[in-house]
């Protein structure tokens, strides 16, 4: 099966399918942002409970080392940021949009910025993540308008928010093909990640070349919201999209027509699915574990409407296909070339099935066709797995799964093989 017409190289960053061999991978390590996490906090920031840090850096780092034994190259979102930070005009861009009025509050913005600008690039990117309240500020950079925060009251106020989402790497940007979107992303805790990233695509030197086919963080995008997680380059020019919790119509037709506008892609697979946080992002309910088998949550599956995009000459640019009552793993088996995909559902009795689901028990990250990541306590859906013949190779989620992004969004693809079919 061919790829895209301009995807004939594919040593440079891009992603060409969701099993093909995975090159290199973009991660973010718990650190201070989840040390701010508290039982007051956690569910305003998005995770079910605190995190035992500390536990969750020692499963992480095993995840990485798991990952470079085979031959993965790890980048690191804190390194990678001190990096971009390095370069006087990155900085001054991203200060320049972060340290401002409306964020710090008017007669903060000097002393703030003062003291960020004072930091090493490592100090400062994990202040950028990990987040700046407004009693870390040192007294030399404090003025009356700090009083206004109410620190005497116990009140923990926010200079720059945390954001410990930045551990689910796959959400904020996709790289789709030979190119990347920078995603509008669904909830408020959430909404600052995006122009870190545009921070590091626009000046770190590794990135700065890159192809943005959609998404600016400098915009207001209202209803068009659209996360990584929903989203999977799967080969043969086609891209599949969960149209969920979290992923928004407005934004996936929007993302469609500029994929085929660049030819980036010949046809997206829309995976319409119930508004449930159990239904949150495709990847938890259906992922590729090799080129013809996948993991599926049947109870959320069995729901979903499937529609087919395509190309148009006319206006807006695409045409929508309702493929009505054909399942999603029928449409995309044809979409693939496939007669039929293997069909592995989540493990278990009624119970237990929800269970596995619940802790990502269909989030697995392929490292090559037939080799996969997957959290160790999906125990019944990882011996169903075994039984297909997919090697199984299992992380710890005891803390790295407190958080509402799970074991795929763990990873940022930035180099993918292809596959043939």
């Amino acid at each position: 099966m061919t790829q895209p017409a301009h995807e004939d190289v594919v040593s440079t960053h891009g992603v060409h399918s969701e099993v093909g061999r995975l090159r290199k991978v973009l991660v973010c390590a718990p650190g201070l942002a989840h040390r701010r996490l508290t039982p007051t906090n956690s569910d305003e920031l998005l995770f079910n409970d605190v995190m035992w840090v500390e536990n969750a850096q020692r499963d992480h780092a095993d995840f990485v080392n798991k990952m470079t034994q085979r031959g993965v190259e790890v980048v690191e979102l804190h390194e990678i940021l001190a990096e971009t930070m390095q370069v006087a005009k990155a900085r001054d861009w991203l200060l320049d949009r972060k340290i401002e009025p409306n964020q710090v509050g008017l007669g903060l913005v000097d002393g703030t910025r003062a003291f960020l600008e004072s930091l090493s690039p490592v100090e400062l990117a994990q202040y950028l993540i990990g987040g700046l309240a407004t009693n870390d500020l040192p007294d030399d950079f404090r003025t009356g308008y700090v009083n206004l925060a109410r620190e005497q009251s116990g009140v923990r106020e926010y200079l720059m928010p945390p954001l410990p989402n930045t551990l689910y790497t796959r959400d904020t940007t996709c790289w789709l093909y030979g190119g990347l979107t920078m995603n509008p992303l669904f909830w408020p805790a959430r909404k600052d990640e995006t122009l870190i990233y545009k921070a590091i695509y626009e000046f770190h030197p590794d990135f700065a070349e890159s192809t943005v086919w959609w998404g600016d963080p400098e915009r207001d995008w209202g209803q068009a919201t659209f996360e990584g997680g929903d989203i999977m380059p799967v080969g043969n020019g086609v891209v599949l999209m969960g149209m969920s919790e979290r992923t928004s119509r407005q934004a996936i037709t929007q993302v469609a027509a500029a994929l085929f506008a660049q030819r980036a892609a010949d046809r997206v697979v829309v995976a319409g699915m119930p508004k449930l946080r159990a239904a949150m992002h495709l990847d938890t309910v259906f992922t590729f574990a090799d080129r013809d088998i996948v993991t599926l949550y049947p109870m959320i599956m069995d729901a979903v409407h499937t529609f087919t995009l395509l190309p148009a000459d006319r206006a807006p640019g695409l045409e929508v296909v309702d493929e009505g009552s054909t399942a999603f793993v029928d449409v995309v088996a044809r979409a693939l070339g496939l007669p039929e995909l293997q069909i592995i559902e989540t493990g278990g009795d009624v119970y237990q099935s929800e269970r596995q689901q619940w802790d990502s028990g269909n989030n697995a990250v392929a490292l090559e066709p037939g080799v996969v990541f997957t959290y160790d306590r999906n125990t019944l859906t990882n011996t169903l797995l075994r039984k297909a013949g997919v090697e199984v190779i299992t992380i710890v989620g005891a803390e790295l799964g407190r958080g509402r992004g799970g074991g795929h969004c763990m990873t940022c693809p930035i180099i993918r093989d292809p596959v043939d079919f």
